[in-house]
């Protein structure tokens, strides 16, 4: 397991009682390296959507559990924000929350020649994805071929 990844399962950890206690919803944690800085970054949400003041009490809450715990050894920004309209669907609760929604999928390598799919969402599973392409055909995709799933909006 990674450095990042220990971070962000620790801070999931501690972020989870504050964000349950407030009725919001952990949508990720990150901590990933950006141009010479670190950034921790957690992303909730709540029906509605979140406001700037519920990503305060959040940090405020989740800045003193991490000062307590002090596992991360560099410098970093902690960013605390909503996941945005085109959030990546990573969780199986997300899955379960798009089923019937058009969903845009980036591959790592083309199938058909095609390296971005959109369709809507109509299963999936640990292994696979399930999209309806049209009215009389679906596309399986292992899951492992898929380099970014998330909900399809046309601006």
């Amino acid at each position: 397991m990674s450095k990042s990844e220990q971070y962000e399962i620790k801070t999931e950890e501690l972020i989870t009682p504050i964000v349950e206690a407030n009725s919001f919803e952990l949508v990720d944690v990150e901590y990933v390296k950006e141009g010479g800085n670190y950034y921790l970054r957690a992303y909730i949400d709540k029906p509605g959507g979140i406001t700037i003041d519920d990503c305060e009490i959040v940090s405020r809450a989740l800045s003193d559990k991490l000062d307590e715990a002090d596992f991360i050894k560099e410098a970093y920004i902690l960013e605390v924000s909503s996941p945005g309209l085109c959030r990546p669907l990573k969780k199986e609760k997300d899955f379960e929350r798009s089923i019937g929604q058009e969903v845009e999928i980036k591959l790592y390598k083309p199938i058909n020649k095609q390296k971005e799919v959109i369709g809507l969402l109509d299963a999936y599973d640990k292994e696979n994805v399930v999209i309806k392409v049209d009215e009389e055909s679906t596309m399986t995709i292992q899951r492992k071929d898929i380099a970014l799933i998330r909900l399809a909006f046309d601006f």
